[in-house]
């Protein structure tokens, strides 16, 4: 047989060389497997098949899953003060809209990305709380809230990260229909409202005992 013959379809040609791609393949193999199955389902074994590597590649490059789902899931796929300043941008009164609408074309644009992945890993991985909180409220939320000055800043951030889980899991994750093939312009008139709401208007407040 010729050195130069492709091989055949359907089999495998064999680990990739230990190299960046390797890494690079790992980690798109891995958000896809913890979307699929959350964090306790993810197997190494799964992983690496899916990536088209031996499983001690997984050791080999993060040294295991638990760093391999830090690295994959919880590292934020953009830089959060970039979109903190590009929300800000406009009136105070339609920044619910463009909160929702930077939402969904985010995570639209990669049909949900690290979403499933963090929600499906809520109940079996400390981290994933951690990572979810973080993303929306700690980098974002909390820095948006800070600067419009309204009362009970940490409140309103939560309320508000609470509608975007909210609609993160039934588009992304459950995929409740309609709302999870609706255009983006429909969930933002839907929803921007509660979370304008949420951002500036009465929210009550809670008592501490």
């Amino acid at each position: 047989m010729s050195t130069t013959d492709e091989p055949k379809a359907g089999k495998r040609r064999g680990r990739r060389p230990a190299g960046e791609d390797t890494r690079t393949a790992l980690l798109d193999a891995a958000r896809a497997v913890f979307s699929e199955n959350g964090y306790d389902g993810a197997t190494v074994r799964a992983i690496a098949a899916r990536a088209g590597v031996d499983a001690a590649m997984v050791n080999h490059w993060f040294g295991g899953k638990d760093s391999l789902f830090a690295q994959a899931v919880l590292e934020l796929p953009f830089d959060p003060q970039m979109v903190v300043d590009t929300l800000l941008e406009g009136e105070v009164d339609t920044l619910g809209e463009r909160i929702v609408r930077r939402f969904v074309t985010v995570w639209d644009s990669t049909s949900g990305g690290v979403f499933p992945a963090l929600v499906r890993s809520l109940a079996s991985h400390d981290k994933a709380a951690i990572g979810l909180r973080d993303f929306l409220i700690k980098n974002i939320l909390d820095k948006i809230v800070a600067q419009i000055k309204t009362d009970q800043p940490q409140l309103r951030a939560t309320l508000c990260a609470s509608q975007l889980i909210g609609i993160g899991m039934a588009r992304y994750v459950a995929r409740f229909e309609p709302l999870g093939s609706a255009d983006t312009e429909t969930v933002v008139a839907a929803v921007a409202p509660t979370l304008q709401r949420y951002l500036t208007g009465d929210i009550g407040s809670i008592s501490s005992n």
